[in-house]
């Protein structure tokens, strides 16, 4: 066994020096533990990760430092590998594997002092680029954000040069956490920002697929629609949870043990497409609703790239879907004007039925440590409005 020390991730060079002590055997690090955890684990964890929660209860997931490591050079042989700013906490797998890749690459990770923002990122991007070392080289550099993250790089890049040249100095920056609108993508690529979209989840040590196709260690299969994943970065448990663990994470008749996402997909021409999760689906009227697709389609609409659509319950129809976005989005146009575009275009692609009731504007759309909308608070805030 192995012991469990509770960790903070508030300090990354402390957090380096105790990771890379885990991932050769050390303590293993408890990252955002909720009370009752054992003080010793399976041998060979390095991790255990508490999950945002964003639509339900937190879990424990242990990871290996097998997986961990897998994950990484997985990352580095697909697209490279060099000096990653640290720009999400570590206390989630997105940041965590950020100093796990620069553990494996020898490299120290660039720290953002205080808060994220524009100025703070384009400040310590233009750090890293100092030439290091006794060659005096400039590494490659790389990042992971998420959506909210790029998108409010994208808009101060438009008026600011120091931001649009840090933008475009990293050689490639990871967004995952949660789907990528497609206009920001399109933003991204105008302004020559070399953008990889990921997907994965802690349970996978953090993104497997990129920009579709999944890294060359992963296994990926649809199953009843549902996307399953294999591969030696896979979760070894749910620490405390047994019966969790086994529905989770099954063994096909060939012995491989293949991870059940809950996301619904399928597979074209080797290309991954991730369609939503399977449970965030309302019935209204009689008729299944994936709220994703709807999310999906809401984001294009002008000034709701960063919107929420969550379900409610309605007394004509059981369940509606609702649109909850920031008033910080400069909206030029009336909130009505804004609804009828959503209610249009997701009528066209999914049908009347699937049309959002109502659009709500909030002073500021609440949101995990992770950078995901925190849903159930957003749920909880509607349901005293609707």
């Amino acid at each position: 066994m192995t012991a469990l020390v509770p960790t903070q991730a508030d300090d990354p060079a402390l957090l380096r020096e105790a990771l890379q002590r885990a991932l050769e055997g050390g303590p293993a690090l408890g990252l955002g533990m909720v009370a009752g955890a054992p003080e010793t684990v399976a041998e060979g964890i390095a991790a255990v990760i508490a999950t945002s929660g964003s639509s339900g209860v937190p879990k424990r997931v242990a990871l290996s430092g097998e997986a961990l490591r897998a994950s990484a050079e997985a990352t580095a042989a697909r697209i490279g590998s060099g000096r990653w700013l640290l720009a999400l906490p570590a206390s989630y797998v997105a940041g965590l594997q950020v100093v796990v890749r620069s553990i494996l690459a020898g490299t120290q990770p660039g720290i953002i002092e205080g808060r994220f923002s524009p100025t703070s990122f384009a400040e310590t991007t233009l750090a890293m680029l100092r030439p290091q070392g006794a060659t005096g080289a400039v590494p490659d550099l790389y990042t992971a954000l998420v959506p909210a993250q790029i998108a409010t790089l994208l808009d101060a890049a438009d008026d600011d040069t120091a931001v649009r040249g840090a933008l475009m100095a990293y050689r490639a920056i990871l967004v995952g956490g949660q789907s990528l609108p497609e206009p920001l993508r399109e933003r991204a690529a105008d302004l020559g920002v070399r953008v990889v979209r990921t997907y994965g989840s802690t349970e996978t040590s953090g993104g497997c697929v990129y920009d579709g196709m999944p890294l060359d260690i992963v296994g990926v299969r649809t199953v009843d629609g549902e996307l399953r994943i294999a591969g030696p970065m896979l979760a070894q448990e749910y620490l405390g949870n047994e019966s969790l663990t086994e529905r989770t994470f099954e063994r096909d008749e060939h012995g491989i043990r293949w991870y059940r996402t809950g996301d619904l997909g399928l597979i074209e021409d080797g290309l991954v497409r991730v369609r939503g999760r399977a449970d965030n689906v309302i019935v209204s009227g009689g008729i299944n609703i994936s709220l994703d697709r709807v999310e999906r389609i809401v984001r294009r609409v002008a000034g709701l790239q960063e919107a929420v659509v969550i379900g409610v319950e309605d007394e004509r129809w059981g369940e509606a879907s609702v649109i909850v976005a920031s008033r910080g989005q400069a909206l030029r146009r009336t909130e009505r004007d804004q609804l009828a575009q959503a209610r249009e275009a997701v009528a066209q692609e999914v049908g009347r039925h699937a049309r959002p009731t109502q659009l709500f504007l909030v002073d500021e759309l609440a949101s995990l440590p992770s950078g995901k909308p925190d849903r159930e608070t957003i749920r909880r805030t509607v349901a005293e409005l609707y």
